[in-house]
């Protein structure tokens, strides 16, 4: 078994290692920059496109900038296949995604988030359009009129929103374009009754734009319920939203405003998770359940943001944000067709003689949050560039738990109702400095200072006696920030150091008596490589890297309630390599990421699914040894994808294939055949035909092959029992693009 400080020397030994291997590139880049065209014009030659990245406020080259990075435009997400959030982890190495409820789990090597909590937050940052999503319950809806994605790897403690301690998710929609009117319209119809349709319309003038774009999709669900009684379908989907984007440009282009707005309606029969030990029947798609269970989210964001010139080195930009969400579900909690006696507190006369379901719970959550950032940054092109800003969150987290192991949601017959109010404070100031000592050498120095609290109350019904309600408030406060030195060769190429620190709030748990838990914090030092090669036909971007992370914040149910506790810490080390070539009709694309992430000490935690004591700990807390592999934290991310463009007269025919592996993962930081989600590969196909800007029709198969495979393991609580989500079986289907207009 290793020492940490024996890890520590093998890092350095990589980081060395890499160092070297990399110190050849540099001549080759050069060599290939010189002899080659010019690198604007290298799509015009069947070569890549750059890559811009927004994340750092402005628009930048993803190979000018010190961050490991997957960017994807809207083109590109649309040709792999991706239509959600879920489907990320599949073309960007690194990444772990798990569903359930209404939550999305993100977590970037091994650090995120695995429980859903008003008073817990997410280690890895989603944005819209600017606009930071807090919580992880409205970022898994279906994807439509995408512009681009970014994926940032590592802690983002100097310009990202509330922190971040995993990474970063930057999703941006098209802008509306000047001058411009035309219609997109895009259908798909699949297997399991899928129907999707989009629809996006820009009408612009000189000075003014608008978009607007539209979605439904709906879906049976791959599993079927085939208790007798059967009130639900869990994991159908049926779901609209529309999104507008208002575009104003004045004082002769100095000044640019975006008013955007968006609403989103998605309904289901909620999760189809198959119960652990079911002997009615083994098929994984198979389930039995005879409560009524469904899952309802609707809201809307609105947002205003403005960048104006302040002179010609200088733009002022603003942003404000409002979101307002609520979720409805109710679930079969015992996930049987069991049936219950009828409860001794109702007459048991006429209709109240039928059985009642069993288990059930019920949960409704409302989401306020306003949200205003202001920059100041640099627009020269002198050596020295800057951004300066501050970023302030409020909101409002109500909700309403009922529980009932009668089927009957009431507060006044439950067997357990809470209600509680989550408000959350997130205050902070921030800067960085990029400097150039040379052409080639540059600096950067930035840092961030968050100030975040939390007031909690709890009012709870465990009927009787009424537990009277309590108040508990938590404040936390970090200096987080980044130091690097880059090198740049050629056109396209660097090579970079940086350390950096990400932090996550402390909170209060929603269990009174339960401590409070202390904020997260990752320090991460990294070495990577971005190059492009032959007149920009084969892109390399690399990276290694070693982590340190304290005071780990770790999820369990307690009562059915959410707790998070403090790990001491973990140890993680690794690395990413992606690889894009495009040589006339020609592309392939690969992405690699290794882990190797554990627990640095010992720890006493909760666990949901074996509750007890181990000896050395306290009450109902089990032992976590030291190098005990961390949650979501597989060793591999593969992915590859390969294609071939020829043309037949005036259409154009392109075949793709493409592969990802996940290797094995555990829910919780004890292993187990309850908590493992297994290893798995998957293979997909797509045949695109392009009739010039104006068609284009698509037939795709996902999961080629028929895997069956745990998608998200379940833990149990006291308000459902657990279960496993397996992902989606073969699909296939059509897709027809139509554009109209200029």
């Amino acid at each position: 078994m290793l020492s940490i400080n024996t890890r520590r020397a093998t890092v350095l030994g990589a980081l060395l290692g890499s160092t070297a291997i990399f110190a050849a590139v540099p001549a080759l880049a050069q060599d290939a920059a010189q002899t080659g065209a010019p690198q604007a014009d290298a799509s015009d030659t069947g070569g890549l496109t750059a890559i811009v990245v927004t994340a750092e406020r402005r628009e930048q080259s993803l190979q000018d900038i010190p961050i490991s990075a997957s960017v994807f435009t809207g083109e590109e997400l649309e040709r792999k296949g991706v239509v959600n959030l879920n489907d990320i982890q599949q073309i960007a190495p690194s990444i772990a995604i798990n569903t359930f409820n209404r939550s999305t789990f993100i977590n970037i090597r091994g650090v995120g988030i695995a429980q859903s909590a008003p008073t817990s937050n997410p280690g890895v940052a989603y944005y819209i359009d600017g606009q930071l999503i807090p919580h992880e319950q409205f970022i898994g809806h279906t994807f439509f009129d995408i512009g681009s994605m970014e994926v940032l790897r590592g802690p983002q403690g100097t310009l990202t929103g509330q922190n971040s301690t995993g990474g970063a998710l930057y999703v941006r929609t098209p802008e509306p374009e000047f001058d411009s009117a035309f219609a997109i319209g895009d259908v798909t119809v699949a297997n399991y009754d899928r129907y999707r349709a989009v629809v996006a319309i820009n009408v612009g003038g000189e000075n003014v734009a608008l978009r607007i774009a539209g979605v439904h999709e709906e879906r049976d669900s791959f599993t079927r319920n085939i208790a007798a009684n059967a009130q639900s379908q869990p994991g159908n989907m049926n779901m609209d939203a529309i999104r507008a984007n208002l575009r104003l440009r004045g004082m002769d282009g100095r000044l640019n405003v975006n008013v955007r707005g968006e609403y989103f309606d998605v309904r289901s029969d909620n999760n189809a998770v198959k119960r652990r030990g079911d002997t009615v029947s083994t098929n994984p798609f198979e389930i039995q359940e005879d409560g009524l269970s469904f899952q309802d989210q609707a809201g809307y964001r609105l947002s205003t943001e403005a960048r104006y010139d302040v002179s010609d080195s200088v733009q002022a930009r603003a942003l404000v944000s409002w979101q307002d969400g609520t979720t409805d579900d109710q679930t079969d909690g015992d996930r049987t067709a069991t049936a219950l006696p009828v409860p001794a507190n109702l007459p048991t006369s006429g209709a109240n003689t039928a059985r009642f379901p069993g288990r059930m719970s019920n949960g409704k959550t409302r989401f306020k949050t306003l949200i205003g950032e202001f920059n100041l940054l640099s627009t020269g092109k002198g050596p020295l560039q800057w951004v300066l800003g501050g970023f302030v969150m409020d909101e409002s987290i109500p909700v309403t738990l009922l529980r009932d192991n009668r089927n009957v949601l009431d507060v006044r017959q439950s067997n357990s109702s809470i209600i509680t109010e989550a408000k959350n404070t997130s205050q902070s100031v921030f800067g960085q400095v990029n400097y150039y000592l040379t052409d080639a050498i540059e600096v950067l120095a930035g840092a961030r200072y968050s100030w975040d609290k939390q007031v909690y109350t709890r009012f709870a019904v465990p009927g009787p006696p009424i537990t009277l309600p309590f108040t508990s408030q938590v404040t936390s406060q970090q200096l987080t920030g980044k130091l690097g030195v880059n090198y740049h060769f050629g056109d396209n190429n660097m090579f970079y150091l940086t350390a950096s620190k990400g932090y996550k709030a402390g909170g209060v748990n929603l269990t009174p008596n339960t401590p409070d838990f202390l904020p997260e914090r990752n320090f991460v030092y990294e070495a990577g490589l971005k190059t492009e090669l032959f007149d920009r036909h084969l892109r390399v971007n690399g990276d290694v890297f070693y982590s340190d992370y304290k005071d780990i914040q770790l999820s369990s149910l307690v009562g059915g309630l959410p707790v998070t506790q403090n790990a001491l810490a973990g140890k993680s080390w690794g690395a990413e390599l992606e690889v894009t070539a495009q040589f006339g009709g020609f592309a392939a694309n690969a992405g690699m990421g290794y882990l190797n992430s554990k627990f640095a000490n010992s720890a006493c935690i909760s666990d949901t699914n074996a509750p007890g004591t181990d000896a050395g700990c306290p009450t109902n807390l089990r032992f976590v040894p030291k190098d005990r592999v961390l949650p979501f934290s597989p060793e591999w991310t593969v992915n590859a994808g390969v294609q071939y463009a020829i043309p037949l007269g005036s259409v154009e025919v392109t075949p793709r294939v493409q592969w990802s592996y996940i290797a094995e993962q555990f829910a919780t930081p004890f292993p187990s055949v309850n908590t493992l989600v297994p290893g798995r590969s998957i293979f997909d196909a797509r045949l695109t035909v392009d009739m010039g800007r104006k068609y284009k029709l698509e037939g795709f198969v996902n999961n080629l092959t028929n895997k069956t495979y745990i998608a998200s393991q379940i833990q149990n609580s006291s308000s459902a029992d657990g279960g496993s989500i397996y992902g989606a079986p073969r699909t296939f289907g059509v897709r027809l693009r139509v554009e109209i207009g200029s």
